[in-house]
């Protein structure tokens, strides 16, 4: 593999938003040529007037800036005709192309098709090795509608020869439109480039991940999600290839350093969701607070509407909430649920939910005055750990469920919410002891 003067080229058509199965494809080819000083190209395959719109080419561009992956030229193929129409006639002119008639389902006429010399290619892809077609089958393809409109074969190899492309790196999927292409830019006289074809990425459902998967949105949803950009480099980046260690999280620098086109593998990679959200949990994890709360702050208007929201308590809350999350929707369910409200609203008694299923309400008062009288007494650091510590061994003795139920119901007003030891260190210990008691009377005053 030659690896002097490299320049790959990253070449969507804005005939849609930029989804998530392009993010790797430009990936690898960024990589690589980061990786080897070279040059990376972004083109717009914009020749169909009717599908390609600027907003799609805009939404790519935003979605490339978002990820980090910044591009040294740009081009779009609409502002190249007379490039092609040259090439086209260059072809023509030497007899590897000419005028015909248009088969019955082509509302041209005419087209110009290619003059295949209906010879062998040979090549080596340097993930899938060494490959041969015969290209007889392939008859004299149309390269053009006319001199002023060609078609995607045209273009592609026009523009990778006049724009130095060394190293074509793109989906498994393309691999028959490679002895086309080869034909084409040896009849130009173009130098042929290295070719790499990536595995397909795969659904966790089984096939090919298609637009059918919910996996396969527009890439800037993902980051309405809360996906970290890095982290979503970082997984897309294992999805066929990997730095043949233990590694999982790795930043755009490591990739740039480490990445190799050997080392991508020839079978699909599957697309694990779930894989995704853990990358990003352990990006977030490496913010500090401040960077954590900027990252909340499309929702902290919400949170700041809840009645009694203190700054005060939300820091105090922060640590729960870095602990649950593995992503910004995570944040916004919390809300949904009012799983923060408790926090800063005293919740209302529900004497049934309260009471463990096997416990009774007379027990439920018992329990929480022992508990009461406990936490009155301690003199100690009031801590989670500490609070365990104290409470824990009665709860063993008189019943987990019938204890610590009512103890963290009191505290929140939640069938779900942190464990009691976190409510009672986050809340304090004034706002825990007035909640507790308040229960205990409460439950003394209602019906049995």
């Amino acid at each position: 593999m030659n690896t002097d003067n490299v320049v790959t080229r990253m070449a969507p058509s804005p005939t849609g938003k930029f989804h998530i199965g392009s993010v790797r494809t430009t990936l690898f080819n960024y990589l690589f040529a980061r990786h080897n000083k070279g040059k990376f190209i972004i083109r717009s395959e914009d020749t169909d007037r009717e599908r390609s719109k600027p907003e799609y080419e805009q939404n790519m561009l935003d979605s490339l800036a978002w990820l980090g992956l910044e591009y040294d030229e740009f081009y779009r193929q609409s502002e190249r005709t007379d490039i092609y129409s040259t090439h086209i006639q260059k072809l023509i002119d030497t007899g590897s192309a000419y005028e015909a008639e248009a088969s019955n389902d082509d509302t041209h006429k005419k087209v110009i098709r290619f003059k295949n010399p209906n010879s062998k290619i040979t090549f080596t892809d340097l993930i899938l090795g060494d490959i041969e077609f015969d290209t007889t089958e392939l008859g004299d393809f149309v390269i053009a509608r006319t001199i002023d409109t060609p078609i995607y074969h045209l273009t592609v190899v026009v523009d990778d020869g006049v724009m130095g492309v060394t190293h074509v790196i793109r989906g498994q999927e393309h691999i028959n439109n490679t002895p086309r292409q080869i034909l084409i830019l040896e009849a130009l006289g173009f130098k042929r480039p290295e070719y790499a074809h990536i595995p397909l990425i795969m659904s966790p459902r089984g096939g090919k991940l298609s637009k059918r998967d919910p996996e396969v949105i527009p890439t800037l949803e993902y980051k309405d999600e809360g996906i970290l950009p890095e982290a979503l480099l970082n997984f897309m980046a294992f999805i066929g290839w990997n730095p043949g260690d233990d590694r999982e999280i790795m930043s755009k620098e490591e990739l740039v350093e480490e990445f190799n086109l050997l080392k991508v593998q020839k079978g699909g990679g599957v697309f694990n969701i779930e894989k995704l959200y853990w990358i990003n949990k352990q990006y977030l994890t490496k913010l500090s607070d401040d960077e954590f709360k900027e990252y909340l702050k499309p929702e902290m208007k919400t949170v700041e509407s809840i009645s009694g929201y203190t700054e005060e308590m939300f820091d105090k809350i922060l640590p729960v909430i870095r602990e649950r999350i593995h992503a910004f929707s995570d944040f916004r369910e919390m809300i949904k649920d009012g799983e923060l409200n408790y926090y800063f609203i005293e919740p209302e008694l529900d004497s049934e939910k309260i009471t463990w299923k096997t416990s009774t309400k007379e027990d439920t008062v018992r329990h929480l005055s022992h508990i009461l009288e406990m936490l009155e007494s301690y003199t100690g650091d009031w801590n989670s750990d500490n609070l365990k510590t104290l409470i824990f061994p009665y709860a063993e003795e008189a019943g987990k469920g019938d204890v610590l139920w009512p103890l963290r119901f009191s505290l929140s007003g939640k069938e779900k919410s942190p464990d009691p030891f976190t409510l009672l260190e986050v809340l304090g210990r004034g706002i825990a002891l007035k909640r507790i008691q308040a229960n205990v009377e409460a439950l003394k005053k209602s019906p049995i």
